[in-house]
């Protein structure tokens, strides 16, 4: 690795743990400025919406816990940086021949199947944001059983299927943790717009039909991108729909 660790920036790595999310928040109040927790083993990992996240041996399963600058949008944001991390520290780990894509709101694909996912989880009172978890976690050794994925959903995949490439989850975090550091440092300067244009040009099936799920609601239509504020802009036959939060699904 070219790059040294962020300046600043503490990594505490731990055998076992819950969930990295829920150490990163309970160690928050505690922190004197950013860190990054990275578990070998998880006992109650989780997804989006509280689904459960499988993480075989020698997966990657990592949280940066940070005090957003900002409100609850800025922090909300954070997903697109830390896709963008993902996509550079796979980038770094397997080669830039390695065909990765960005997901709509959560997901890095690899060779079109999900490598990577983001849980953000946010803690403080009175409607202010005072802590930020970002978790990360990455299929690097092997990947979940196929029975265990949702009908219509991406197939899971591993970097070491993929690609042949053992990368070792401590290695990763380090790649991850630079390029973390320097993305965000683009957002906090810049604001929001570098990141979405830097997302779009990485993003999966832009411009393709793909289904959007929110509650009882399906929408299909075509991916046109994402708007300012990081919400998914679809094109439907009742017109342009700006859809918050949804789950998306490849199809017509």
């Amino acid at each position: 690795m070219s790059e040294a660790w962020p300046e600043g920036v503490a990594r505490h790595v731990l055998a076992r743990t819950d969930s990295t999310n829920a150490e990163a928040l309970r160690l928050a109040p505690g922190l004197s400025g950013p860190a990054w927790i990275m578990a070998r083993e998880q006992t109650a990992a989780r997804g989006r919406r509280g689904r459960g996240w499988a993480m075989p041996a020698g997966n990657f399963a990592g949280t940066l816990v940070l005090r957003p600058q900002g409100g609850a949008l800025a922090a909300a944001q954070l997903s697109f940086v830390a896709a963008l991390a993902l996509y550079d520290a796979l980038t770094d780990a397997c080669g830039p021949a390695v065909r990765l894509a960005i997901k709509w709101p959560n997901d890095v694909l690899l060779n079109g199947g999900k490598v990577a996912g983001i849980l953000l989880e946010s803690a403080g009172s009175g409607g202010a944001v005072q802590s930020v978890a970002v978790g990360i976690g990455v299929n690097l050794a092997a990947a979940p059983d196929v029975s265990a994925v949702e009908p219509q959903a991406v197939t899971p995949v591993s970097v070491k299927g993929e690609t042949g490439h053992a990368v070792p989850p401590e290695d990763f975090l380090d790649l991850l943790a630079v390029a973390f550091a320097r993305w965000q440092a683009q957002f906090e300067t810049f604001g929001f717009a570098p990141i979405r244009n830097a997302w779009l040009a990485r993003a999966a099936r832009l411009g393709e039909p793909i289904i959007a799920r929110t509650g009882g609601s399906e929408h299909h239509g075509i991916f046109e991108g994402v708007d300012d504020s990081g919400s998914l802009v679809l094109k439907t036959a009742a017109g342009r729909q700006v859809i918050p939060a949804a789950d998306v699904y490849f199809g017509g």
